[in-house]
């Protein structure tokens, strides 16, 4: 049995995760595992539970909230933690193997000690593993997000520039962008990451866009500070300029990596690329094993479960029988359907079911750049060890795939190596080349919605408002991004019941369906990102679409012309359409909605252009 703390607060045993809903007994769970092994004083516990708003009868309410933790613990198997009551205050002993949070510090202690700066990134990525989702999404302390979260974030953050250093050090440039680009898209206001994006960027011989990622990077300083780039900054600006040789990369020497953090805390690292909303953290590693003499990349040991995946029973079966089928050619598996519907989520756990079927590893990489680029297959081949060098068969895992000519190149070749591809399109050219199974995925059942609001929020919550939970599915269009990002804003605000986020969805779809913190995590953004891939003439053909009555489609309601014909396959192959030929096309709701509005503001940005 095991708590995870670096994420939602949740039990895990095996593969199985509790999430434990919003409760004082879970304030109190986070405040004691935030200092294990350690007495935490009535004090600090009353203030995690109540803040500066404690009740006359706090002290007695704080014993309750143990008693209940202790029988929630009962329930769920939990013999080795127990809380003990100790002169001023309580104490929780937990260890590697049953807190994330020391088992992430036990390998960034071990990344300290490491020979080399191979074995030192080979632990802290092993650590970056067991981050996952917003920290603490649903324990409802304000103290504890005020006070404890941003410790433990900076450490994320301090550790991550740390790792991004070595990988530059050891010549990993384009390996290290994907990080790069995301460290410092969340986090702007660290220049480190920024800087060691731009010299990334550089060293790959991408100088104009270095140049213009610096260019950003001083605008917004000056917009929102009024200040100039720091010293080192405009350095590598300088010798961009010049076109200056950088010389072989070197760990930044002003960077501490042993500094603690306040509270005594030792840095630690940020989590990789996760499954949005990913609601519980994965299974703790393995013990460090020794360092590979080929750097992994993206390779995943253990692929960690995706938190509270439901549904897809046929398909992950399927999938599952497929790649453990060991045939001695390369098995293709592509999942294909609309943005947001779910394929990277049933690839991941597809992984996860069928690693033990691939000791040289699982390799996951994303093909679609956050901007909306392809990655090209030379880019994506630096991520990969060089051919016949894997111990054993490999799975590939290729995210977002926008052609089949991304993904020939990279098929592994090694008897028994498996690829599943995850696309928008069909990618029939290269089933016509390849071979393999596809599988078009559709909505949830509103049964496997409500077993994904159950799983997430909590059974008690969902049975305190079932007719609500049934409206909510049915509002999010029984899209698992829909429900992920609804789950998320219920999560955090757990006073808010069902029924209200309902009705306040319902105002505004799909432009609600989205999460502040996290532009990613946004249904309007995901379907505009879809159309953005298109020619401009079948993005008009999807915006005339919302103004069709009726979710069936066929050429009649783009003009029955042999153009409409192509206009609702492209559309099809792009994942905004269903079915098609010989029966007729299909557009989910939200779709339909989102074409709606756009081809609205469309008509009156023109309106107002002519007026003008």
């Amino acid at each position: 049995m095991r708590f995870q703390l670096l994420g939602p607060l949740s039990i895990a045993e095996g593969h199985d995760v509790v999430v434990l809903k919003p409760s004082k007994p879970s304030s109190l769970l986070a405040a004691l595992l935030i200092h294990p092994g350690s007495v935490v004083s009535t004090g600090y516990l009353l203030r995690a539970l109540w803040d500066e708003d404690q009740p006359a009868t706090a002290r007695a309410a704080l014993q309750s909230c143990v008693l209940r933790l202790r029988r929630l613990f009962v329930k769920y198997g939990v013999t080795r933690n127990v809380i003990e009551a100790v002169p001023g205050g309580y104490r929780m002993n937990a260890d590697a193997d049953t807190l994330d949070l020391v088992r992430f510090r036990a390998l960034v202690r071990a990344a300290d000690d490491a020979d080399d700066a191979e074995g030192e990134l080979y632990r802290l990525k092993e650590a970056l593993t067991l981050w996952q989702g917003p920290l603490l999404a649903n324990v409802p302390s304000p103290m504890l997000h005020r006070d404890e979260v941003p410790g433990l974030t900076e450490e994320r953050l301090r550790t991550l520039e740390r790792a991004c250093d070595i990988e530059l050090a050891l010549g990993r440039c384009r390996q290290v962008l994907v990080d790069l680009w995301e460290a410092a898209r969340r986090h702007p206001g660290r220049e480190r990451f920024s800087e060691q994006l731009i010299e990334a960027l550089y060293r790959t011989g991408r100088q104009s866009e270095a140049l213009s990622e610096y260019r950003s990077v001083k605008g917004r300083l000056k917009e929102e500070l009024g200040v100039d780039p720091g010293p080192s900054l405009q350095r590598l600006e300088l010798s961009i300029l010049r076109g200056d040789d950088l010389g072989p990369p070197a760990l930044d020497p002003g960077l501490d990596r042993t500094a603690p953090l306040s509270g005594g805390r030792t840095a630690v690292a940020l989590a990789p690329r996760t499954e949005p909303l990913a609601i519980a953290a994965p299974a703790p590693a393995p013990a460090p094993a020794p360092v590979p003499s080929v750097p992994l990349g993206p390779a995943m040991r253990p692929v960690p479960p995706v938190p509270s995946f439901t549904g897809r029973i046929a398909e992950r079966a399927a999938i599952t029988a497929r790649l453990a089928a060991g045939s001695p050619d390369t098995t293709v598996v592509v999942l294909s359907g609309a943005p947001g519907i779910g394929k990277t989520a049933l690839a991941r756990q597809a992984a996860h079911d069928t690693q033990d079927s691939f000791p040289g590893g699982v390799f996951i990489l994303a093909m679609t750049r956050e901007d909306g680029s392809s990655v090209t297959p030379a880019e994506a081949l630096a991520y990969l060890p060089p051919p016949g060098t894997a111990d054993g068969a490999t799975l590939l895992v290729l995210d977002d795939v926008t052609s089949p000519d991304q993904v020939r190149p990279l098929l592994p070749a090694r008897p028994g190596s498996a690829a599943i591809v995850t696309s928008r399109r069909g990618l029939a050219g290269l089933m016509a080349t390849h071979g393999g199974s596809v599988h078009r995925l559709s909505t949830l059942e509103p049964a496997e919605s409500e077993q994904l609001l159950a799983a997430v929020l909590g059974a008690e919550r969902v049975a305190a408002e079932p007719a609500a939970a049934r409206e909510l599915a049915r509002v999010c269009g029984h899209f698992p991004l829909s429900l992920r990002i609804a789950t998320a804003r219920l999560l955090t605000r757990p006073g808010l019941r069902i029924e209200d986020c309902v009705a306040w969805l319902s105002e505004d779809l799909p432009a609600r369906l989205s999460l502040a913190d996290d532009p990613r995590l946004s249904v309007p953004q995901v379907f505009g990102g879809a159309l953005r891939r298109l020619e401009p003439r079948w993005r008009e053909a999807f915006h005339r679409l919302g103004d069709h009555e009726g979710l069936l489609l066929s050429s009649h309601a783009l003009g029955n012309s042999p153009e409409a014909e192509e206009a609702l396959e492209r559309l099809a192959d792009a994942g905004l359409l269903e079915e098609g030929p010989p029966g007729p096309y299909r557009i989910h709701r939200l779709l339909k909605i989102y074409a709606r509005q756009q081809a609205r503001e469309r008509h009156n940005s023109q309106a107002a252009t002519a007026r003008h």
